[in-house]
């Protein structure tokens, strides 16, 4: 397995990180909700009391994969854990184990943190990713439908 380098990333890196949410995007065939901007990035990953952190992975000196992620709050625990919103590793860099030093970097940090979970979402249709999360000890936890709302819909429920 290749080294991969993985840090905490900084201020600086958010163009870097703006490029992996549109590459993932693309992936996920949803560049059309990406709304995301540099100064956007910079303003509420960055600021004092943002939720939320991300990771890079870098080879060779080049950014290769990225996570971004935050904690919930499991009331069954009575504990945080960590929330895995996104993670990517260009395709061209596939099946080196990146994805899965990622994920341990990630493990070691919600164990770090006295994390009770360590969670996050996969589409269905996603057949390499779920091979993939099951083949580390992932659980898919197909009983459970996200449920999201958003614009509008949020505005009105909020009234």
């Amino acid at each position: 397995m290749e080294k991969l380098n993985i840090r905490f990333a900084k201020i600086k890196d958010s163009k870097v990180i703006l490029g992996f949410i549109k590459k993932l995007a693309d992936y996920e065939k949803l560049s059309h909700e990406v709304k995301a901007t540099e100064p956007n990035l910079e303003k509420t990953l960055f600021s004092p009391n943002s939720n939320a952190e991300s990771i890079l992975g870098f080879y060779n000196n080049e950014p290769v994969a990225f996570a971004l992620f935050f904690h919930n709050y499991s009331t069954f625990l009575a504990q945080k854990g960590l929330y895995l919103e996104d993670l990517f590793v260009l395709p061209e860099f596939r099946g080196k184990g990146f994805g899965k030093q990622m994920l341990k970097f990630l493990a070691k940090i919600a164990l770090e943190r006295d994390c009770g979970r360590f969670e996050w979402s996969v589409l269905d249709w996603n057949e390499p990713a779920i091979n993939f999360y099951k083949s580390i000890g992932a659980e898919i936890k197909n009983e459970w439908l996200l449920t999201r709302i958003t614009g509008d819909k949020l505005y009105k429920l909020s009234q």
